[in-house]
């Protein structure tokens, strides 16, 4: 499933991204442009715009929810998302590229000493050149989807 949310819900696009899902962030007033790109792309509207959900074309999800657990649940719920292990954690957070793996050698100068000593596993967005590895954080962010019922 793929999704293009609007200017007001760039969190809860983030967290998307984390679940593994290809998630575009339409910063952008142009409604006819958002629109022309969900269909064209075959992607589902996720808004706080209740006037654009109810006049799209395409499939909408309007949320009323203000605060991002509860917006996350409501998205997994209404779309019967399946989250999947082995999708988290698998595209860039800021542009929405999948990983890719990079060798350990590759990323000595990109990122802090201690993470290159104990880490094995990077993976690098090929767009932005982010460097990513399953650290802390990760642990961090399943706790945070526990806590908010995202199993």
């Amino acid at each position: 499933m793929r999704f293009i949310l609007t200017k007001e819900l760039g969190r809860l696009s983030r967290w998307l991204r984390i679940l593994g899902f290809d998630t575009v962030y339409f910063k952008e007033e142009n409604y006819s442009k958002l629109l022309l790109l969900a269909l064209r792309e075959e992607r589902i509207i996720i808004t706080r715009n209740k006037t654009l959900a109810e006049r799209v074309a395409a499939k909408a999800v309007y949320l009323k929810e203000e605060n991002l657990p509860e917006q996350l649940k409501k998205v997994i719920k209404r779309l019967n998302l399946k989250i999947e292990e082995n999708k988290m954690f698998s595209r860039c957070v800021i542009c929405n590229k999948s990983l890719e793996e990079i060798e350990k050698e590759k990323v000595k100068e990109r990122v802090p000493e201690y993470v290159y000593k104990t880490q094995e596993d990077f993976m690098e967005c090929p767009q932005c050149k982010r460097v990513y590895w399953p650290g802390s954080h990760w642990q961090n962010i399943r706790e945070a989807l526990n806590k908010a019922g995202v199993k």
